[in-house]
């Protein structure tokens, strides 16, 4: 790992739906080693309004630049935590949605053919009334991150963390990409969101920069964490 340099902005990486924190271990390593500050934060999962408003005194508690990187669901919320913010300099979206205001997750999800996900949820009742959802350990591998190896499959199907599944249908309040440069990186092979969707949401952000992996699966910066680093690397000289 290399020293940090305190002249580069502060990377915040925002995890999503069915995953947590270290799914962002690979990319943390090549940030890292660029000498990169980095931040994995806790994304609560509970609703775009709440977990942006987590994700907002997580960011606000930071000193200088920051570029915001969320995965999945983890877009949603970065875009609403940007929102106003002096600091956020740079949005990243991996494999993520960027919803316009009252939008949800699942109006993106459907708005294009494409996603199975649907029929690998399992249901869960909370306490509240609610529900959670998480995708059938059975089923994660072939769902979610198709091009990871089974052994890390396995132990991603038993850590992930369920949404609740209010949070996907709950409509965005501010889009941030319409203010703050963003770039996306997202997998051709996305079983997730719909590639479609993916690209629908860069061209309408005007994504500085959009790449494609070909083959990858929604967990690519499991997959590929070197190509995911090198898109939030642009971002970060581009501060």
């Amino acid at each position: 790992m290399a020293p940090s340099d305190p002249s580069r902005p502060t990377v915040v990486l925002v995890h999503g739906a069915f995953a947590e924190s270290a799914s962002w271990s690979g990319v943390v390593a090549v940030l890292q080693d660029a000498g990169c500050t980095v931040v994995a934060a806790a994304n609560p999962l509970r609703g775009v309004a709440s977990d942006a408003a987590s994700l907002r005194a997580q960011l606000d508690a930071l000193e200088g630049p920051i570029v915001l990187v969320g995965h999945s669901y983890g877009g949603a919320v970065a875009s609403s935590a940007a929102a106003g913010s002096d600091a956020v300099k740079a949005l990243v979206y991996v494999a993520a949605f960027a919803p316009e205001e009252g939008e949800s997750c699942g109006d993106l999800a459907g708005r294009f053919p494409g996603s199975s996900l649907g029929e690998t949820l399992v249901p869960a009742p909370l306490a509240d009334g609610g529900t959670d959802l998480r995708i059938s350990p059975d089923r994660f591998r072939a769902q979610f991150c198709h091009d990871v190896d089974e052994a890390t499959a396995n132990l991603m199907a038993v850590t992930q963390r369920p949404i609740a599944e209010a949070a996907l249908g709950e409509a965005a309040k501010a889009a941030a990409w319409k203010t703050i440069p963003s770039w996306f990186v997202f997998g051709t092979e996305d079983r997730n969101i719909p590639v479609a969707s993916l690209r629908f949401m860069a061209e309408r952000a005007g994504s500085k920069g959009t790449v494609e992996v070909d083959g990858a699966s929604h967990a690519l910066g499991v997959s590929t964490p070197g190509t995911v680093a090198d898109v939030i690397l642009q971002a970060v000289e581009a501060v």
